[in-house]
């Protein structure tokens, strides 16, 4: 059943019996040429247009998702048995997907690709169950699944049933999610209900100039709502990198596939394992001296938390998703001393680094991730609060931050909280304080964590004497140094028990290893559940 993955796009010389000729030879004859002939696909014009249109064919991108060689095919003969609107006289081998299993740096993982060279990708009955198949096998397994998105929609002259298609592969989405790890990677069209799988899976990547995802395309958004707006305005790669949709953004289709390869070596097959650790190649107990001077003891000067977190980690490689929405908080992928961790980071060079609507949307699915996948958490805490204003307040921050507070309040995996600068009233909670259920706390000499900054907590406790003074900026000064000094020293937290230990920026990746080390059996009983009920 394995087969190799080619590019030849001609047609298959015709069959060939080798040796001396006998019924069985001649009937493997027969089935090499039908195998090559659905591998071949409609053939070289249809393969030239496809790449007209600057992407690659279904099977060079299988190839450059797989280790070498290491592909099997599955249902490579399937066809559909429609019939009307002349589909009976257009019954292509694969009809239009190509499923299987293969390897990723050596470790098993199923896919799924669409051919838009066959009908336009689009989705049918037959190329629906194929799909059905495959994610059963990725579940049943404990695998991962990619699917490689560039199909048209639903195949319209089969009416219903590819609706009800659809439908069979949403529902596996979610029997999946958090059971085994999803990647959707659109490289095409991906229009209608075609775009509810990959807003189901766990990462979606996109490949600009190629790939459009929307629900209503731009001829029914002019007939409704009269805009004028082109396929790549309404839901190309950069719109969704914005949006949300997209986690990851590529100029073209090799560095895309790359990186999905990458993800892959980074997570657990599935959610009863562990992600596969390395062999350190960094030393565990290096002092990062440079923090000393990256990050500045003032709170109101902004630094770059990507640079922080790249001086701390293995080999300074980060793997940051969601990079263009919501920038002012960072999540991303890392090692230390090997492991994969999770970071989540408030990122001062952004809006002060506070948390808003999606800040709190992004950073809570990035956790609930980590969790279900067994993977620790580190939360790297310097913000001012939640953003003020109507707009947050109207379009529901409470709502979307109380998720965050949820996804980390569930979370059972191992949690290390790390408060570099300021940690100010209820962002500081929800940020995995100690409160929430952190499992260690750690900070630097420069923290200040407090109900607000000082200024502000002046203002509202001494806003009277403020007010009656003769000089209403001395004693405004001399009271915020007063609030500073008593409730926001770097030790204040620590006296209370809700700081494990103060360190010396250049020991963090130390004290990080070192208490992700001891966390590493850490076992949680949760009450029995259905599941909770958190917030929409």
């Amino acid at each position: 059943m394995s087969t190799p993955l080619s590019t030849v796009t001609h047609e298959p010389p015709e069959p060939v019996t080798t040796g001396p000729a006998s019924p069985m030879r001649e009937r493997v004859a027969a089935l090499t040429w039908l195998r090559a002939r659905a591998r071949v696909g409609p053939g070289e014009q249809a393969s030239r247009a496809q790449h007209a249109k600057g992407k690659l064919t279904v099977r060079e991108r299988l190839r450059l998702l797989f280790d070498e060689g290491t592909f099997t095919e599955i249902e490579a003969f399937r066809r559909h048995r429609a019939t009307g609107f002349g589909l009976e006289d257009r019954r292509p081998y694969t009809d239009g997907v190509v499923c299987g299993w293969g390897q990723v740096h050596g470790r098993k993982v199923f896919a799924y690709a669409h051919d838009f060279r066959i009908f336009g990708g689009a989705l049918g009955e037959a190329h629906a169950e194929k799909i059905h198949k495959v994610m059963d096998l990725a579940e049943t397994t404990g695998a991962p699944i990619v699917g490689l998105c560039d199909g048209a929609g639903a195949r319209i002259q089969e009416g219903v049933t590819a609706l009800a298609g659809y439908g069979g592969i949403f529902q596996r989405n979610v029997r999946a999610s958090g059971v085994i790890p999803q990647i959707s990677v659109v490289v095409g069209p991906c229009a209608g209900g075609a775009a509810y799988s990959p807003a189901l899976t766990d990462f979606v990547f996109m490949v600009r100039g190629v790939a459009q995802m929307f629900i209503t395309g731009p001829d029914v958004v002019q007939a409704v709502t009269g805009e004028s707006v082109t396929h790549e305005e309404l839901g190309g790669a950069d719109v969704h990198a914005r949006s949300g949709v997209g986690s990851f953004v590529y100029d073209d289709e090799e560095a895309c596939l790359a990186d999905v390869r990458y993800l892959l070596s980074l997570l657990p097959a599935n959610n009863r394992e562990s992600a596969p650790a390395l062999a350190p190649t960094d030393p565990p107990d290096r002092r990062v001296e440079r923090l000393l001077d990256l990050v500045p003891v003032e709170t109101g000067r902004a630094y770059d938390m990507r640079e922080v977190i790249e001086e701390i980690v293995d080999d300074g490689e980060v793997l940051e998703l969601h990079e263009q929405w919501a920038p002012n908080v960072v999540c991303a992928l890392v090692r230390l001393d090997g492991r994969v961790t999770g970071v989540v980071a408030n990122q001062p060079a952004q809006l002060a680094g506070v948390l808003d609507i999606d800040a709190a949307e992004k950073a809570a699915r990035f956790v609930q991730f980590c969790d279900a996948f067994n993977i620790p958490l580190v939360t790297m805490v310097d913000t001012p609060g939640f953003l003020p204003g109507t707009d947050q307040e109207h379009g529901g921050v409470i709502r979307h931050g109380a998720k965050l507070l949820y996804a980390y309040c569930d979370a059972t995996v191992p949690r290390v909280q790390l408060v570099l600068r300021k940690a100010y009233g209820g962002a500081y909670i929800v940020m995995d304080s100690r409160s929430i259920g952190a499992d260690l706390s750690l900070a630097w000499p420069t923290n200040e964590i407090a109900v607000m900054g000082a200024e502000g907590a002046a203002n509202i406790i001494f806003r009277r004497e403020i007010a009656a003074a003769e000089d209403p900026k001395v004693v405004f000064d001399l009271r915020t140094e007063q609030y500073r000094q008593e409730l926001m020293h770097p030790y204040y937290a620590a006296e209370r028990g809700l700081v494990d230990d103060v360190i010396d920026p250049a020991d963090t990746r130390s004290a990080l290893i070192g208490a992700l080390a001891m966390l590493r059996g850490k076992h949680r009983a949760l009450p029995s559940r259905k599941h909770g009920n958190q917030p929409q």
